[in-house]
């Protein structure tokens, strides 16, 4: 506990405001509302009590609705990018402060101590979910945690048709909720086009103090925007730069129309949330919140009315205080729970129909021992049908496909006789033509005969030469996925002794790790059938062979020499481990020695603290008897601190009273500052109204005073010209004369 250093109080210490949890359901009271200039200097807060308990209750967890990833339908995805920082006052009068967040205020009021325990304190403590701390039930304002890096905005911002759109949109939210009445600033359909910086500043202040009423806007608008964005979770906020928000206009506008959008629909989103325009989506997902609604009515009018009891309030008088409210809060339950009544109701009946419904279903219907054994019988039936029935289905299809096949062959064989007939008289024809007789006709056909039979022989020959070709090929596939199985072997047991990769301790510097360098392609079998039916166009992407014709070396399927550098290399290093093994062989046997010592070492110690054991109950005893003499000593010390604490809370006591006067008074002045401020902004408007009325008069009046000066400098030329005309005329007649 935090306290003064050099006091001591048996009473629990004052707690400030300043550890408040911002994003709290239950409004911060008056007194937490301080501006944060002043906090650092105010060292004054309500105090913890010890015998008043919080008014914060449980509530169950509200429902996790998903939030939009594209940002363009806020107003339906549910609050989960907004946590507001401040607290809206009923009173016009009262301005908005900012909560010290563990500031100056907050550190100072921590360390002072408080003197009456029966004092209320004001510090709204976090609530249990009544739900337990499971952590499968998820917040309705929780979100997901954003993507790193700067987000690319799915809306087509760019789109002329889009950002009209979303502009129209805009621009009838701002005259539906009086944008020009309440910030005096004139819009037009061109402004959502070609907007100044002056109109992008109203309509971001206005639409965010749609969001956040209590703020005031201080600073520039390139420094205020970047942390409410910050704050409101804007999707999109590192694209956003403070030089492009000091000149909003160009090629940027399209990325602030789609920002003011965004407040727009989150605005709009708010008021429906406040409305429980969502509370249909949350009965829809199971969850009721009408409870929540109830509590959190009589948490906000009972926290309320406690805050505002006097500081010396009894327990009884707070229970007379919230009785109203409780009585209120039992009364909203039970109209709630009236409507599940009924509903409960309503399911009996409904139950009690449908049970009387069974009872008749089952008194009407026969025997079910016998409708089981018929429906039995009927699912054999049916089983034994349907494999009759896929059997004869089968029996057809064989029949069909083999109608099918013989009659293709029935077909060619015609067309083959029809071609033999027609080969028959064409050669017919010409051994008549030229003039073979029977004899070489005969020996043509032995001979034919006789070569027939070597083909025959040849290809029998060559059968069973692939056959034996298919044998060894497997084989040596086999081998080679024994090689390839005994490679990866090696280098799991390479990289288990270090010596893979190149990096390893083992390894100094060289790659151990074996591959074995083939083809990447299809398997043998496949390879020779293609081989033998394409004519060996397949055998390219053999993994047996190099090229269509040439196979692998022995040396060539492995990227290591294994029998020469490897094999000196693993000798090397067993040796040299063998050398290491034997080290720390004798290392352990020194350890063991050592050890041996040690234990011998403690035997000796152990000894020497029996022997301190003893003498230390000689002392327990002396000191027993020392702390009874000063025990007593104590009491009469604690009679005469008690005496003292007690007039250090009366001084105490003063000094709050004086405090307390001291912050009214801060208060009242300060409101009377915001009252002059205003009006000196009004002044301000009207001055600077009467300027620019009179600066359009003086600019009237100049132009009026130009044009005649014009005038009259076109007049006195034309007198000149005339003049100047006359005097040469009359030159002219004098010389004629002469």
């Amino acid at each position: 506990m935090s306290q003064d250093t050099g006091l001591w109080s048996v009473r629990r210490p004052r707690e400030t405001l300043g550890h408040i949890n911002l994003n709290s359901n239950i409004p911060a009271p008056p007194s937490a509302m301080k501006r944060s200039n002043s906090a650092a200097g105010n060292t004054h807060a309500r105090s913890m009590s010890g015998s008043r308990q919080s008014l914060a209750m449980s509530r169950p967890s509200q429902p996790l609705f998903q939030r939009s990833s594209s940002g363009t339908n806020l107003a339906e995805a549910g609050l989960a990018s907004v946590k507001r920082s401040s607290f809206q006052t009923t009173n016009s009068l009262n301005k908005p402060y900012t909560t010290p967040g563990g500031g100056g205020g907050g550190g100072a009021s921590n360390n002072r101590a408080s003197t009456d325990a029966d004092r209320r304190s004001s510090v709204y403590r976090g609530r249990t979910s009544a739900i337990g701390a499971t952590g499968a039930h998820q917040s309705f304002f929780q979100q997901a945690p954003a993507p790193a890096g700067v987000p690319r905005d799915p809306r087509p911002l760019k789109d002329r048709s889009y950002q009209t759109k979303i502009g129209q949109e805009l621009l009838e939210y701002l005259a539906q909720h009086n944008f020009e009445m309440e910030m005096k600033h004139m819009l037009s359909q061109n402004t959502i086009k070609s907007p100044t910086q002056k109109d992008f500043n109203y309509m971001f202040q206005w639409l965010y103090h749609r969001i956040d009423p209590s703020y005031r806007f201080q600073k520039n608008i390139d420094q205020e925007v970047p942390p409410l964005l910050k704050q409101l979770r804007y999707p999109y906020e590192k694209s956003i730069t403070k030089s492009q928000i000091a000149a909003v206009g160009g090629q940027n506008w399209s990325t602030f129309l789609g920002l003011l959008h965004w407040m727009m629909q989150l605005a709009q989103m708010l008021e429906r949330y406040t409305m429980n325009h969502y509370d249909d989506a949350c009965m829809e997902a199971g969850i009721d919140v009408t409870g929540d609604h109830i509590i959190f009515d009589f948490l906000s009018t009972a926290y309320r009315d406690w805050l505002a009891m006097d500081e010396e309030a009894t327990d009884e008088d707070a229970e007379r205080v919230l009785a109203p409210h409780v009585e209120a809060m039992a009364k909203a339950f039970e109209r709630s729970n009236s409507k599940y009544r009924q509903e409960l109701d309503i399911l009996e009946a409904e139950n009690k129909r449908l049970l009387q419904e069974i009872d008749d279903l089952e008194k009407s219907t026969p025997d079910p021992a016998v409708l089981d054994n018929h429906f039995k019988i009927m699912e054999e039936d049916k089983l034994k049908f349907e494999e009759y029935n896929a059997l004869a289905m089968q029996r057809s299809e064989k029949y069909e496909t083999r109608i099918n096949v013989l009659q293709e062959e029935l077909d060619k064989l015609m067309v083959e006789l029809q071609e033999a007939d027609d080969e028959r008289r064409g050669l017919q024809r010409a051994v008549d033509e030229l003039g073979i007789s029977m004899q070489d006709i005969d020996r043509m056909t032995s001979e034919r005969e006789r070569l027939q039979k070597g083909i025959e022989s040849a290809a029998q020959r060559l059968e069973e030469a692939k056959k034996k070709v298919a044998d060894k090929e497997m084989e040596a596939s086999r081998k080679l996925d024994e090689l390839e199985r005994l490679a990866d072997k090696y280098n799991t047991l390479a990289y288990q002794i270090g010596l893979i990769p190149a990096t390893a301790a083992n390894a100094k510097g060289r790659d151990y790790e074996l591959q074995v360098t083939v083809n990447e392609g299809p398997n043998f079998t496949s390879s020779q059938q293609q081989g033998s039916y394409n004519g060996g166009g397949g055998v390219e992407n053999d993994r047996l062979l190099v090229d269509p014709v040439t196979g692998y070396q022995p040396a060539h399927i492995l990227n290591l020499d294994l029998r020469g550098t490897v094999k000196n290399s693993f000798v090397a290093l067993r040796k040299e481990v063998s050398e290491r093994r034997k080290v720390a062989m004798d290392m352990m046997m020194e350890d063991h020695d050592l050890l041996d010592r040690a234990k011998e070492a403690i035997e000796d110690k152990r000894n020497e603290v029996e022997a301190l054991e003893h003498r230390v109950r000689a002392a327990e005893e002396e000191y027993e008897k020392t702390k009874e003499v000063s025990t007593a000593q104590k009491l009469a010390s604690d009679a005469q601190i008690e005496k003292m604490e007690k007039e250090l809370a009366k001084m105490r006591a003063q000094l709050s009273e004086s405090v307390q006067l001291m912050e009214q008074r801060e208060m009242n002045i300060n409101i009377e500052y915001e009252q002059l401020t205003l009006r000196s902004n009004a002044l301000r408007e009207e001055l600077h109204t009467e300027t620019m009325r009179m600066l359009n008069d003086v600019i009237k009046f100049k132009m009026h005073v130009q044009k005649n000066l014009e005038d009259y400098e076109s007049f006195v030329a034309d007198e000149l010209e005339k003049e100047l005309g006359s005097d040469e005329t009359g030159d002219e007649t004098r010389q004629v004369d002469m």
